[in-house]
């Protein structure tokens, strides 16, 4: 056994090394085993299933040849550790992990860095496992979303740096620093552009803005932002000698252009607004109430729901570990130094056999006012699988919490002072209730985000969604042409971010309702998962794909887990109107006539909600329920009908088709659509 002060040194940035504190080479000699290290590290000390890392590593083969090659890689790892480390490996029947406190792991450390400096951000510049390229394609996929994670990451300690940058020669030195990581960062391009006008020097202003149009347009074709537009047109307003004159606004510091990557609509001027493209969130340390337990819980606890925020594109979050002071001190309270929107804390409380964690948000904007608050009793038989479901059931519902305070707080503000994100937030609650008017509004708002931020794939997504709910209610005068442009749109969200896992799903869904390609679909959810376990409407958006393709039972276990991470979604009816139609095709018709009144009395204004319900109750033989449903259907869409039914259902198996056409028979829907009168 090594001795306490001897380390095993994993680097995964740049050629991946494994070596220890005595000099020994630990680093496996196939490239297979050196990339099962690798997965294990980045995952470190949580385990990983068995069956995910060989169809990982070995996609290509049968699932049998597969495991037996895992077998080989996990001797040969076993070897190549030795008698010294072979402890960090540890095996079970189904999981492997690498966990052990004499463990170093470059990309634990970046991932969750204990301070800020430059010499951090210099280290993101290596790309990650840079010689494992090309070892199968599901591999492949992985590694390409992980080097995107630490890009975010990277991005996220770029942008906290030049936030505290105040001289012009330093933030120049951090943006162009950030612009290593990220060079397609507009917000860092304008930063840069704006240090060299403050400085006096409006041709290395210009140079810099050429430098961002050549940038910008390859390989990405993009121009410009129009927020970047109007930054160059008032340098080049400037007089070319001397330093900038008061007579151009060239807005309130650098500290307020450097994150300001959502394109608003210019504010007033003498009160610029401190704009980012995310949200910031802290999250601070849970406190323990009473007596203590020496289990690291709290810490532990507060660093999973970073990680998991982390993974929604619209938050960016800073965990606990970074805190410069505790978070109930002076300099955290309304109007202190806390560079963050909003903080998340909480309490831990143990009982017998039980720990109680009740969690806050706080809107340091609104002088602390409590946004939302939750409570989670668990279980404390199992502490690790403890932390990883808490972590996971809170953070699943931080993100819609977030989402409604946020478009409570942006329906508040003035027209001319409005974000492109803040326009976003507005739309949304139109979605979620569906009345029309309001609706036909939200495409406007869409529509006026998008215009003042081109490159946004969460917006692009969201207008996606938007024309397959405006087909689905029925309200869309041309089907056809309202499916293809939500399809456009998806395939444009993928485009400008193929790791953004809302975007993604949101995509899939269309792909599998609209397109009729449950297979594409299901590809999509699957990767929106793996970036993003905690989405809910991920899961949920999913297991419609299984119902797609003939598979009810597995449909029903997504759509149950989307419930179970956030029961209180804003998108639960949706949940609930999921499971109508993976029951009824299974033969419960009471599960699913429960599921379609839990939907209907959720929102009574969503159509598709009466449809698999109806057909439950005509399986249960026509009644006085049934004739209200039918009732309410026909009065949201006038026309539909058994016909309507067939044609629009993305049900693969004629049989399902056929099951659903039969119950809407039975309950009286029909047959076709009455011709309408002539006028």
């Amino acid at each position: 056994m090594p001795s306490d002060a001897a380390q095993l040194r994993l680097r995964l940035f740049g050629h991946m090394a494994a070596d220890d504190t005595a000099g020994r080479n630990c680093l496996p000699r196939t490239r297979k085993t050196r990339a099962l290290l690798a997965i294990l590290a980045i995952a470190s000390p949580k385990p990983v299933l068995r069956q995910q890392l060989a169809a990982l590593l070995w996609s290509r083969r049968q699932q049998e040849q597969a495991r037996g090659s895992l077998r080989q890689s996990v001797h040969e790892l076993q070897d190549t550790l030795g008698v010294a480390w072979g402890h960090v490996l540890i095996t079970d029947r189904h999981y492997l992990s690498l966990h052990g406190p004499a463990l170093q792991i470059d990309a634990l450390a970046l991932a969750q860095p204990a301070v800020l400096n430059a010499e951090l951000l210099d280290r993101f510049q290596d790309v990650l496992l840079e010689d494992l390229n090309g070892l199968d394609p599901a591999f492949d996929r992985w590694l390409e979303d992980e080097r995107a994670r630490f890009q975010r990451i990277g991005r996220t300690i770029g942008e906290a740096l030049l936030a505290k940058c105040e001289q012009p020669e330093a933030v120049i030195d951090a943006a162009e620093q950030l612009l290593s990581i990220d060079r397609m960062h507009e917000g860092a391009w304008r930063a840069v552009m704006r240090g060299h006008a403050d400085l006096g020097d409006l041709e290395a202003a210009k140079a810099c803005y050429d430098r961002c149009r050549g940038t910008l347009a390859d390989p990405a074709n993009r121009s410009p932002s129009p927020e970047t537009e109007h930054l160059i047109e008032r340098i080049r307003a400037m007089p070319d000698a001397g330093k900038p004159t008061p007579q151009i606004n060239l807005g309130s510091g650098v500290a307020d252009e450097q994150v300001r990557l959502v394109t608003p609509r210019t504010a007033p001027r003498g009160s610029p607004r401190r704009e980012r493209s995310a949200l910031r969130l802290r999250v601070a340390p849970l406190r323990t109430i009473g007596a203590e337990q020496d289990d690291g819980l709290a810490q532990g606890l507060a660093e999973e729901i970073s990680a998991g925020l982390s993974r929604f594109r619209w938050i960016s979050c800073v965990p606990g570990s970074l805190w410069p002071q505790p978070p109930d001190s002076p300099d955290t309270a309304p109007g202190g130094s806390l560079d963050a929107d909003l903080v998340l804390d909480g309490t831990i409380q143990y009982g017998v056999g039980r720990v109680r964690i009740i969690v806050r948000l706080i809107d340091i904007r609104a002088d602390g006012e409590i946004a939302w608050a939750g409570r989670f009793d668990r279980p404390t038989t199992d502490p690790l699988s403890m932390q990883d479901e808490l972590g996971a059931a809170i953070v699943a519902q931080v993100d819609p919490e977030l989402m409604k305070h946020e478009g409570r707080r942006a329906a508040r503000a003035q027209p001319d002072d409005m974000t492109a994100q803040d326009l976003l937030l507005q739309a949304l609650p139109a979605l979620y209730r569906l009345e029309h008017d309001s609706y036909l509004d939200a495409r406007r708002l869409l529509e006026a985000s998008l215009h003042a931020d081109p490159s946004s794939s969460v917006t692009h997504g969201w207008l996606a969604y938007w024309y397959l709910l405006y087909v689905g209610q029925g309200w869309a005068a041309d089907p056809t042409q309202a499916s293809a442009e939500a399809s456009r749109l998806a395939e444009r969200a993928i485009m400008l971010d193929p790791s953004d896992a809302r975007a993604l799903t949101l995509a899939g869904h269309v792909r599998g309702f609209l397109a009729r390609h449950p297979e594409e679909a299901s590809a999509l959810h699957e990767r929106a998962i793996a970036l993003n376990p905690n989405l809910a409407v991920a899961w949920c958006f999913s297991g419609l794909s299984q119902l797609y393709l003939g598979q009810p039972e597995e449909a029903l276990r997504r759509i149950h887990q989307a419930i179970r991470l956030s029961p209180s979604d804003p998108h639960v009816f949706f949940f609930d109107m999921s499971l109508i139609m993976p029951h009824l095709m299974n033969g419960d018709c009471a599960n699913a006539i429960e599921a379609g009144r839990r939907a209907v009395e959720l929102n009574p204004m969503f159509s598709s909600a009466y449809k698999g319900y109806l057909a439950a109750l005509g399986w249960m033989h026509p009644t006085r329920e049934a004739a209200g449903v039918l009732h309410r259907l026909l009065a949201l869409e006038p026309g539909f009908s058994v016909e309507t039914a067939i044609t629009r259902s993305p049900l693969r198996r004629p049989e399902d088709i056929a099951r659903y056409a039969e119950g809407l028979r039975r309950a009286g829907l029909p047959e076709r659509a009455a011709p309408a009168e002539p006028t």
